[in-house]
C-alpha cells in the first residue's frame, strides 16, 4: 500500500510539473494517504471514479488532459477498483502519435486488459505497426505490451517481427525482443521451438545487459533437456568467473557485487547441466571456490550469491574441498543473530546432509537453538531439517518433538502437514510395534481429523497383525495394552472422529480377550460414545458393530450375558434411524441374539479379523440362472456404453405398468443421461488418471516449478459434450487478471546485521579448516555453560558420536592450552593425506572479456565481449576456437585447477578439438562413470513379493525397522 501512494504521488508530481500544473491527483492521493479506514479510501476512489465517468464523456477532453485522467483511472484500479469504463480511452491512446501519450495508453492497456479480453484485437494492430517505427522507444513500449496482451492465438502475427528485432542496433530493443520471445515460448512452446538457437545466439551478445536476460529462457530450456546444452557448460563457467572477477562495467554493480543477478541465475544453469555428471562438474570447482573466497557476508546480496553456491554444490558432483568450503559457509549462517541467514544455514544444512550425513553433527547446538527459537518460521525449517536426518536412532525423540509442535499450533495446513510426517517417520523407524501404537494414539487424539483415513485402518491391522511370529503372548500383550490406553481415553471429550472408530474396532475385538474387562463393562463404554457423538452416523455404525462382536463372543463361549438398559435404548434408536445402514446393523443384532451357539459361532468366528474375504466381481455363480432366463426369452444386457441415449428403463415396461406408476410415489433414482455412441467410443480417450497417493521424491535444489504449456480442451467443447454451457458474455471483471501479492518479510529489520549496505571485502583467503573443527558450543563468550538438557537432547537427536565430540570439546576446554606448534603437529598427524595423482596440464579456458594489456575501466567495452562464443552455436559452425594466453602477460597466472586435481578429469584440452568430439567423449565418460557405479541389488522376485504385500497392507516396511511387519518381509 504504502508502495501505491509513492506511485501515485510520483505521478502526481509529473502532471503537475510536466503539463497544466493540476492539483486534482495531487489532493487525490493526499486525500487517500489520510483515509483512516479502508471504508473512507472506498468512498474516496467511488467519488473519483464517478467524476472521472463524467469526465471522460465529455467528447471535448484535450489529448494532454486525457493522460491525466488515464492515470488516475491506473491509480484507481491499482487500489483494487474496477474502471473499466476507460478501457477503450486508452486503447485510443496507444494510436497517438506523441511519444508520452502513446506510452502512457501502452501502460494503461497493459494494467486494465489482460490475453482474453475483447479489446486485445485492436491493440494487436497498433503493436505490429509499433514494431516497425524509427524511435527505438516507441519499438519498447510496444515489446512491453506485446508481453503482456499477446495470447498463444495472436503469437504468429508479430512473430517474424519480434525476431527481427533480435539484430536491432540498441540493446534495449534486444533485450526486450529476448524477453517478449521468452514470454512466447511460455505460453506455447510448440510456437517457438524452431527459434530456440537464437538464444544461443544472444548469449554471445556484444552487450551484458542482453546476455543476462538470455540466461532466463536458457534456464527453462535446460531444465526441459539438459543434455541439450552440455556443450554450453564452459561459456556458463567463462561468464561468471569474468562477471566474479569484475569484468563487467561498474553500472551493472548492486550494493558493490558485481552483477550479482546475474551470478546467481548462471550458478542456477551450472546446478543443472553438473547433476550427476562428473566431466561437467569439474569445469566448475574453480569458479565456485574463487566465489566462495571473495564472498561478502556483510550484504544480503552477497549473502544470497553464497547461498546459491552451496545450492550449486549440493546437486553438481560431489567434491571434498567444495563440500568443505560449503560446510564452512552455512557454519557463519547458522552463528549469525540474523534470523534470515539461520533459516539460509538451516536449509543449507538440509541440502548438504543428503551427500554427507557427518556434516549436521558439528552444528548440532546450533540446530537446537534453532529449535527452541520463538521464530515460528525459523522453527518449521529446523523440523523439516529433523524429518530428513530421521534414522532408527533418533526417530523417537524427533517424533516426540514434532507432535509437542503440533499440540501448540493451530495452523491446520502445517498441522496437518507434521502429523502426516510424524506418521510417516513412525512407520518407517519405529523400534517397536508398542512405541508406534503409542505414537499414533498421540497423532489421532490431537489430529485425527487431519489424518488419511487409511492411516487409521494400518493401525487396526497391525494390532489384529501383532507381531508377526509364532508368540502369541507377545501378541497378547499388545493388544492387551492396546485396550488399557483405549478404555483410559475413550472418556476424554472431544476425540476425533477416526480415533473413535480405532477405539470402538479395538474394543469390541479385544476388549474382552483377556477377562480383565467385563462385557458389560465394554458394552457401556461403547454406548456412552454412540451417545455422545449423535451426529456421527460413521462412530455409531463402530460402537453397534462393536457390541454386536462382543455379544456374538459371549454367546459362543455358553455366557449369560443381559441386555444394558442404555444398550436397548440405543437399539431402539437405530432401529428407527433415517439411516439405512445402521437400521441394518441393530436388526443383525437383534437376530444375532436369537441365535443358539454354534449358530454365532459360525456367523462370527473368534478373531477371525485378519483372514481374507474372497469377492467374485464377476459373480459367477449366476451363470446358470441368466443362462436359464436367456432360453426362455429374457431380454439380453446391454453394456452401457453400447446404450443409444433415448433408451429409458420405461421402455422396458409395458403400457399398463407405467399408467399405474405415475400415480405413485417413485423411489428409484433418476437415470443418468447416456452419451451418444460418437462420444461414447471417444470417452476413453479423456479418462482422469487415477487419485491415489503416490509417494514423489523429494525434487532437487533446481526443480524449480516449471510446466510446459499443454494444449487444453476450451472450455465451450467440454461444455458442448456435456449438454451444459455457462455463459459470461457481458460480465464485467473488478478485479482485472489475477496476480501474486509479494509476501512480507517475517522477521523485523532491527534483528538483521547483514545489510545491503555493508562493505564489500574482494580479499579472499581460505579460512583454516581447525577453525571449522571446534564445536558451536565452543564460539560462545568464556564463562558460559551448556545446559545439560541441550547436551542430552544433541546427544538422542545426533547420536553417541557427537555426544563423544562434545565431551572431548569439554574436556579440552578444562585442561591447560598447548603450544601453537604442538597444536599444528598433533593436527597434521591426524588429518589424512590426499592422493595425489599425475594431473595434465591444462589449457586455461577462452578470456572472452579480456581486451588485452587495457586496464579495467567501468565504460563499456567497445569491441564484442562475447565474440569468442560464436564457435559454441552448434555443430553448424565448422571453425574450432583456439584459446590460450595472450603473449603480452609477463606474468604467470597461478594454477587454480591444481587444487581440485582430486575431480578434475584429465585429457587432452587442446583449443583445436572438435566441439562435436567432445561432446561424444562427454557422454561416453559420462555413461562409463554411470555403469562402473551400479551395484548389484537384492532379488527381483523376492522385491517383487515384498512390494506387493506392502501395497496390500497399505505400510512400506524398511530395513531400518526389523521389528515392524516382520511377517511381510518373511
Amino acid at each position: 500500500m504504502e508502495q501505491l501512494r509513492t506511485i501515485g504521488r510520483e505521478l502526481a508530481m509529473g502532471s503537475q510539473g510536466g503539463w497544466g500544473q493540476s492539483k486534482e491527483f495531487l489532493d487525490l492521493v493526499k486525500s487517500i494517504g489520510e483515509a483512516r479506514s479502508k471504508a473512507e479510501e472506498d468512498r474516496i476512489i467511488a467519488r473519483e471514479l464517478e467524476h472521472l465517468k463524467r469526465r471522460l464523456a465529455d467528447p471535448d477532453v484535450p489529448r494532454r488532459k486525457m493522460k491525466e485522467l488515464l492515470l488516475r483511472l491506473v491509480y484507481a484500479e491499482m487500489l483494487g477498483h474496477d474502471a473499466s469504463f476507460g478501457h477503450i480511452h486508452a486503447v485510443k491512446m496507444t494510436h497517438d502519435e506523441s511519444l508520452p501519450l502513446k506510452r502512457t495508453g501502452y501502460l494503461a492497456v497493459a494494467l486494465f486488459l489482460d490475453e482474453r479480453h475483447d479489446l486485445v484485437i485492436l491493440v494487436v494492430n497498433t503493436i505490429q505497426k509499433d514494431l516497425r517505427a524509427d524511435n527505438y522507444l516507441v519499438v519498447c513500449a510496444a515489446l512491453t505490451a506485446a508481453c503482456r496482451l499477446i495470447g498463444e492465438e495472436a503469437i504468429p502475427a508479430v512473430l517474424p517481427q519480434v525476431v527481427e528485432l533480435l539484430a536491432h542496433p540498441k540493446e534495449a530493443v534486444r533485450k526486450k525482443a529476448v524477453m517478449a520471445l521468452h514470454r512466447f515460448y511460455q505460453r506455447s512452446p510448440s510456437s517457438v521451438s524452431h527459434l530456440v538457437s537464437n538464444f544461443r545466439k544472444r548469449l554471445c551478445d556484444n552487450d551484458p545487459g542482453v546476455m543476462g536476460a538470455t540466461l532466463c529462457p536458457l534456464y527453462d530450456l535446460i531444465l526441459e533437456e539438459p543434455n541439450a546444452y552440455k556443450d554450453l557448460v564452459v561459456s556458463f563457467v567463462n561468464i561468471l568467473k569474468q562477471v566474479a572477477e569484475r569484468r563487467l562495467p561498474t553500472s551493472y554493480d548492486y550494493h558493490q557485487m558485481p552483477a550479482p543477478f546475474i551470478q546467481i541465475k548462471l550458478l542456477k544453469i551450472l546446478a543443472v547441466l553438473g547433476s550427476g555428471d562428473k566431466q561437467a562438474s569439474g569445469h566448475m570447482y574453480t569458479v565456485l571456490g574463487d566465489i566462495f573466497r571473495k564472498g561478502d557476508t556483510a550484504s544480503n546480496i552477497g549473502n544470497a550469491i553464497l547461498y546459491e553456491c552451496i545450492c550449486c554444490i549440493s546437486s553438481i558432483f560431489p567434491n571434498p574441498k567444495m563440500l568443505e568450503a560449503a560446510a564452512e559457509t552455512t557454519s557463519k549462517f547458522l552463528k549469525s543473530d540474523s534470523h534470515n541467514l539461520k533459516y539460509m544455514g538451516i536449509d543449507a544444512l538440509g541440502r548438504l546432509i543428503k551427500i554427507n550425513p557427518d556434516i549436521a553433527e558439528e552444528h548440532q547446538l546450533a540446530v537446537i537453538d534453532c529449535l527452541e527459537d520463538p521464530d515460528d518460521t525459523l522453527k518449521r525449517k529446523t523440523f523439516e531439517l529433523l524429518y530428513k536426518m530421521t534414522k532408527s536412532t533418533n526417530v523417537e525423540v524427533i517424533v516426540e518433538r514434532m507432535i509437542e509442535y503440533m499440540i501448540n499450533i493451530t495452523d491446520h495446513h502445517y498441522k496437518t502437514e507434521i502429523a502426516s510426517r510424524c506418521v510417516e517417520l513412525a512407520e518407517q523407524f519405529a523400534p517397536s510395534n508398542q512405541w508406534f501404537i503409542q505414537t499414533m494414539n498421540k497423532v489421532f487424539e490431537h489430529a485425527g481429523d487431519l489424518v488419511n483415513i487409511k492411516v487409521a485402518h494400518n493401525l487396526m491391522r497391525l494390532i489384529a497383525e501383532g507381531f508377526g511370529e509364532e508368540d502369541e503372548g507377545a501378541d497378547s500383550q499388545l493388544r492387551s495394552s492396546a485396550v488399557d490406553s483405549y478404555i483410559r481415553i475413550v472418556g476424554e471429550p472431544k476425540l476425533p472422529s477416526s480415533f473413535l472408530q480405532i477405539i470402538c474396532w479395538v474394543l469390541g475385538e479385544y476388549g474382552t480377550a483377556d477377562g480383565k474387562y467385563s462385557a458389560s463393562y465394554i458394552i457401556g463404554k461403547l454406548c456412552d460414545v454412540a451417545e455422545a457423538h449423535l451426529t456421527d452416523d460413521t462412530v455409531k455404525a463402530y460402537a453397534i458393530s462393536a457390541i454386536l462382536k462382543i455379544f456374538a463372543f459371549e454367546i459362543a463361549l455358553g455366557r449369560k450375558i443381559d441386555m444394558l438398559p442404555e444398550c436397548q435404548t440405543l437399539l431402539d434408536e437405530l432401529s428407527a434411524s433415517h439411516s439405512t445402514d445402521l437400521q441394518q446393523r441393530a436388526y443383525e443384532l437383534q437376530a444375532l441374539l436369537g441365535l443358539d451357539k454354534h449358530a454365532v459361532e459360525s456367523v462370527m468366528p473368534a478373531d477371525a479379523s485378519c483372514e481374507d474375504i474372497e469377492v467374485d466381481r464377476n459373480l459367477s455363480f449366476l451363470n446358470n440362472y441368466v443362462q436359464q432366463a436367456l432360453e426362455n426369452g429374457a431380454a439380453p444386457y446391454i453394456p452401457e456404453s453400447e446404450r443409444s441415449g433415448v433408451i429409458s428403463v420405461g421402455s422396458y415396461r409395458s403400457q399398463e405398468q407405467q399408467e399405474t406408476s405415475a400415480h405413485t410415489l417413485r423411489f428409484e433414482a433418476y437415470e443418468m443421461p447416456k452419451p451418444s455412441l460418437a462420444l461414447a467410443t471417444s470417452q476413453p480417450s479423456m479418462s482422469t488418471p487415477p487419485t491415489d497417493l503416490v509417494p514423489v521424491s523429494e525434487p532437487g535444489y533446481y526443480k524449480e516449478d516449471h510446466q510446459t504449456s499443454r494444449p487444453q480442451p476450451s472450455g465451450d467443447a467440454i461444455s458442448g459434450e456435456f449438454g451444459v454451457k455457462l455463459r459470461l458474455d457481458g460480465v464485467q471483471k473488478k478485479w482485472g487478471r489475477p496476480t501474486y501479492s509479494s509476501s512480507t518479510p517475517s522477521s523485523s529489520a532491527s534483528s538483521q546485521q547483514a545489510t545491503n549496505g555493508g562493505s564489500h571485502s574482494d580479499g579472499g583467503g581460505s579460512t583454516s579448516s581447525q577453525a571449522r573443527e571446534s564445536s558451536y558450543g565452543s564460539k560462545r563468550q568464556q564463562g558460559t555453560e551448556i545446559s545439560e538438557e541441550k547436551q542430552r537432547l544433541a546427544a538422542s537427536l545426533f547420536g553417541s558420536v557427537a555426544a563423544k565430540a562434545d565431551r572431548k570439546a569439554q574436556a579440552s576446554r578444562k585442561t591447560v592450552k598447548e603450544s601453537a606448534s604442538a597444536e599444528k603437529a598433533t593436527a597434521s598427524s591426524v588429518a589424512p593425506q590426499p592422493i595425489k595423482e599425475q594431473v595434465i596440464p591444462v589449457a586455461p579456458p577462452p578470456d572472452l572479456l579480456d581486451l588485452g594489456d587495457e586496464p579495467v575501466s567501468s565504460s563499456p567495452p567497445s569491441a564484442d565481449p562475447f565474440s569468442q562464443l560464436e564457435g559454441l552455436l552448434g555443430p553448424a559452425s565448422t571453425t574450432p576456437v583456439v584459446s590460450g594466453t595472450p603473449a603480452t602477460s609477463t606474468s604467470k597466472a597461478p594454477d587454480l585447477m591444481s587444487i581440485f586435481s582430486d575431480d578434475v578429469p584429465a585429457g587432452p584440452t587442446s583449443g583445436s578439438i572438435d566441439p562435436t568430439l567432445a561432446d561424444v567423449n562427454l557422454m561416453g565418460s559420462h555413461k562409463g562413470a554411470t555403469a562402473a557405479a551400479a551395484k548389484k541389488g537384492p532379488s527381483l522376485q523376492d522385491a517383487l513379493q515384498k512390494d506387493a504385500t506392502a501395497r496390500q497392507v497399505g505400510v512400506t516396511p524398511t530395513g531400518n525397522n526389523p521389528n515392524l511387519f516382520k511377517d511381510l518381509l518373511g
